[in-house]
């Protein structure tokens, strides 16, 4: 059945677009001109001031202020007209005819609650305690900005128009769904992503067609018994015990009941409970996420988290009351690449960098807020590498040694531009869905 399903979103995926007519001439040379004019100086020393002033004062999710008004004083400058808010403190900006066909290009803003570590020599780390671009958001901002210079420069020769989605609230705050309930997407025929990549060498793209990355849910439990002395446990009913043998028997779900070829995740991160060596706790709380590619395999996850912990917990004569996400921390979908959009993808990156440099890469359990604009428009996300052996390891995401490569902004920039121009010159994306509204007034 889920391999049907699958089948039928591919084909519904291909009506979404008119036939392709063949590569022409004009589209490769597109290609090669805005890689030539992102690597330019004057267009890299540019993109890496707007990288490091974000750096330095990193902002969370819709906190994204004075982000978002060095984004709009660069697209007034650049003559682009742009909205804004839109989710709270996201801008769009729009580049081209003002009429269909329309293709977005998003990039996420907001930092991490992270605090850069100590020994971080750079001089443009993070001004602010406790916050710094460790997934580099900063860097994404930079190139899409640097897209925006591209795709202004030529946008005469643009078929269509160019949404510049400037996104708040990817780490965790569903940014995206926001910006898609803000309805300024709604005539969107395609939407590309981008994220740096940590594994892949500069000059490199890594993606590939359906599932790429985990939908992702949250859970937290309470588990309360009956507290009393340590020496004295007859007397009381042990949360802690309960909560242990809950931890246990979360990990069967997915060892005993998940198809082997299915790939799925539970993991407990939260235990607290007490801080006394000699008192047991009236009650205990644990939490963590699960993750699934598929939204059955999501669902029944979901039920079976619930059964587990609160009739293990009966099991111990405990209670347990079990709650999955919030407003503040909703659950991600699956990051479903479409099938049509990768043979787009492919094409421009091959001939942008050559067959030897794209990457085919596998699923892996992280989440992407990306996900919630696939359920709604044909999108494609993928990775730019940005790895170079001579300047030294580079740690992975999220960590207080984040750094990122700032060679790889031109590539970013380039690769933005390309797959926007291209896609409306080649392929006439129409709206999946249309509700009878229209951008031709901007």
């Amino acid at each position: 059945m889920a391999v049907l399903k699958w089948v039928s979103l591919i084909f519904a995926s291909l009506s979404f677009f008119a036939p392709p007519p063949a590569a022409t001439s004009s589209s490769q040379q597109i290609t090669a001109k805005f890689l030539d004019l992102a690597r330019r100086p004057e267009l890299f020393d540019w993109m890496v001031g707007i990288r490091r002033i974000i750096h330095e004062n990193p902002e969370l999710g819709y906190e994204e202020f004075q982000t978002g008004k060095l984004i709009r004083d660069e697209l007034d400058k650049m003559g682009i007209p742009y909205k804004y808010p839109v989710a709270e403190t996201g801008v769009v900006g729009f580049i081209g005819s003002g009429s269909r066909p329309f293709v977005a290009l998003r990039a996420d803003m907001d930092a991490l609650a992270i605090q850069v570590h100590g020994s971080v020599e750079w001089e443009h780390k993070s001004k602010v305690p406790g916050k710094m671009h460790a997934c580099g958001h900063d860097a994404h901002v930079a190139m899409l900005l640097g897209a925006a210079k591209l795709l202004q420069q030529h946008r005469h020769e643009l078929q269509g128009t160019v949404l510049l989605v400037f996104q708040p609230a990817e780490e965790g705050g569903a940014g995206a769904k926001k910006v898609l309930d803000s309805g300024v997407l709604e005539n969107v025929g395609a939407i590309f992503g981008l994220h740096v990549g940590t594994r892949y060498p500069i000059g490199s793209v890594a993606s590939g067609h359906g599932p790429l990355l985990a939908g992702a849910g949250f859970f937290d439990a309470v588990i309360s018994g009956k507290g009393g002395h340590a020496a004295i446990p007859q007397h009381t009913v042990d949360p802690i015990l309960a909560a242990s043998n809950v931890v246990v028997s979360l990990q069967h779900l997915v060892s005993r009941e998940a198809d082997p070829l299915d790939s799925q995740v539970v993991t407990v991160a939260k235990f607290q409970g007490g801080g006394a060596f000699n008192v047991i706790p009236g009650s205990v709380t644990i939490g963590g996420t699960f993750r699934a590619f598929s939204k059955e395999s999501f669902i029944q996850l979901k039920q079976r988290i619930n059964e587990v912990i609160t009739i293990q917990a009966s099991v111990q004569r405990c209670n347990a009351t079990v709650t999955f996400g919030s407003d503040e921390r909703p659950s991600y979908p699956a990051t479903i690449n479409d099938i049509r959009l990768h043979g787009h993808f492919q094409n421009v990156a091959e001939q942008m960098l050559g067959s030897k440099n794209i990457k085919e890469m596998k699923p892996v359990m992280g989440a992407e807020d990306f996900a919630f604009y696939q359920e709604a428009i044909p999108g494609y996300f993928f990775y730019v590498g940005m790895v170079d052996d001579k300047k030294g390891p580079f740690e992975p995401s999220h960590s207080p040694f984040y750094r990122v490569n700032e060679d790889v902004l031109p590539y970013g920039a380039a690769l933005h531009a390309s797959l926007a121009a291209r896609c409306l010159l080649e392929h006439q994306p129409e709206p999946p869905l249309s509700k009878g509204t229209s951008h031709d007034e901007l």
